[in-house]
């Protein structure tokens, strides 16, 4: 017990050494290095911004319609006697062929007889003009014989003033004289007749020719010719049949050109021609045919049809905007823009491009003109913003407006500058002021100008 007593002094010395020798070690120990690591650079891919040539192009679709669908009817009545041994639904014929006639002697018959009514009026017409020509020469006659008889009757007078004939002879003379005038008158009064009587034959030998004309007409509509190169539709009837006026004999669909009255929400028809009207108070108004027709002109829109479901590069016609439907669509609120095609028969590949037939179903892509715009990849927009390479090579999140968008591209109100890096690859994690590492996407670039100008 006393051994530890003594021990006792020691203990808190050896503390207090311990602490004083490490706080001397402290104290002279050099300064920890700190190292300012950060985050790494982040690869990234850009494209540069610039204004690019653009064509605004939306998609619509519709079904083949004939531009010209004749529905032939029967203009006379009667029993039909020939019908084209070609005329079959899906035939194709010639313009001017006869394909159907029908019994035409009664038709004949009228004729004939309204042929023989204007020839017995047109010789009624000439034995007048004998009779007037008669009775003019006769009429020359009776007044040569007046002035005779009264010169005669003059020279008599002068006689019996002087007592040298006879008063039975001067009476007998003047008789003469009264005679002649009373004849002159009767042909005076027959020829003022005759042209009455001729305007009357005149105008019978108008009705005998509107006759031989209505009769002709009729002849020729019992044989019926294709007034266009057509495909044959329908045939409604059969030889030996009888057909009463208005009948419908056969479908004609014309092969010249075809039309699609291609269905297009509103929303993309305003985004196709917004550049056409763009600061102007125009509007799209169907009560002006003739403002109509010029917009529709001046909007210069290449339309190019395929065939929904064949996917042949082949199978593409070349169409051209000719009117807007009267109205839209309510339950679609869908705008109709009818398209031609002509020659829709030409070039025709078995298997690969056929002809395009009435109902076909088709897409057709209009394309607006080309234009310098400022669009973008639709993959570089993130919710209403992108990313932007500095030029410290930081990134940058940039907010921008978006006019419309347009397949993979977006086409842009505000936001962005010309000259500026837009990064086009996935960054992950993303942040402002970001650093990264900026590769030019070439190829990347070449594909995105070709699309946006629709090549």
């Amino acid at each position: 017990m006393k051994k530890i007593l003594k021990k006792l002094p020691i203990l808190p010395l050896i503390i207090a050494m311990a602490v004083a020798i490490v706080v001397i070690a402290v104290k002279t120990k050099a300064p920890i290095e700190h190292q300012n690591l950060g985050y790494p650079a982040k690869a990234v891919e850009v494209i540069t911004v610039n204004k690019i040539p653009f064509r605004a192009r939306v998609m619509a679709f519709g079904n083949v319609e004939p531009a010209v669908l004749m529905k032939a009817k029967a203009e006379v009545s009667g029993k039909i006697v020939y019908i084209h041994p070609e005329l079959k639904k899906g035939a194709s014929l010639k313009k001017g062929t006869v394909v159907l006639r029908i019994e035409p002697t009664t038709y004949e018959i009228s004729l004939n007889q309204s042929k023989a009514g204007l020839a017995g009026s047109k010789s009624s017409l000439t034995q007048l003009d004998v009779e007037e020509k008669s009775a003019m020469g006769a009429l020359k006659i009776a007044k040569e014989k007046l002035a005779f008889e009264r010169n005669e009757l003059s020279r008599l007078q002068s006689m019996w003033d002087k007592k040298l004939i006879a008063r039975s002879t001067l009476d007998k003379e003047e008789k003469n004289v009264l005679s002649l005038e009373q004849q002159v008158q009767d042909i005076e009064g027959k020829l003022s007749a005759f042209a009455s009587r001729k305007a009357a034959v005149v105008a019978k030998i108008k009705q005998s020719q509107s006759l031989v004309n209505k009769g002709k007409d009729s002849l020729g509509r019992t044989e019926i010719k294709l007034p266009f190169d057509a495909r044959i539709g329908q045939v409604l009837v059969e030889n030996g049949e009888f057909t009463p006026i208005g009948g419908v004999l056969f479908e004609a669909l014309g092969v010249q050109a075809v039309e699609i009255n291609a269905q297009l929400p509103l929303r993309q028809f305003r985004a196709l021609v917004s550049d056409l009207f763009e600061g102007e108070n125009t509007s799209l108004s169907l009560q002006n045919p003739e403002i109509m027709q010029l917009a529709i002109k001046n909007m210069n829109l290449e339309a190019r049809v395929r065939l929904v479901g064949n996917s042949s590069d082949q199978s593409e016609w070349n169409g051209e905007l000719i009117r807007l439907s009267e109205s839209v669509d309510p339950s679609r609120d869908t705008l109709g823009l009818v398209v031609v095609v002509n020659n829709p028969y030409e070039k025709v590949i078995p298997g690969i491009r056929p002809p395009l037939l009435k109902g076909m179903y088709t897409s057709v892509e209009f394309f607006a003109a080309s234009k310098p715009t400022l669009v973008i990849p639709r993959k570089a927009v993130h919710q209403g913003r992108v990313y932007v390479a500095m030029a410290d090579n930081t990134l940058d999140i940039r907010p921008v407006e978006i006019a419309y968008s347009q397949g993979d591209l977006v086409v842009l109100k505000n936001g962005l500058k010309e000259g500026e890096q837009l990064i086009v690859s996935d960054v992950i994690p993303v942040m402002q002021g970001l650093p990264v590492k900026q590769m030019f996407v070439e190829d990347y670039a070449n594909k995105f100008r070709k699309e946006a100008a629709g090549e």
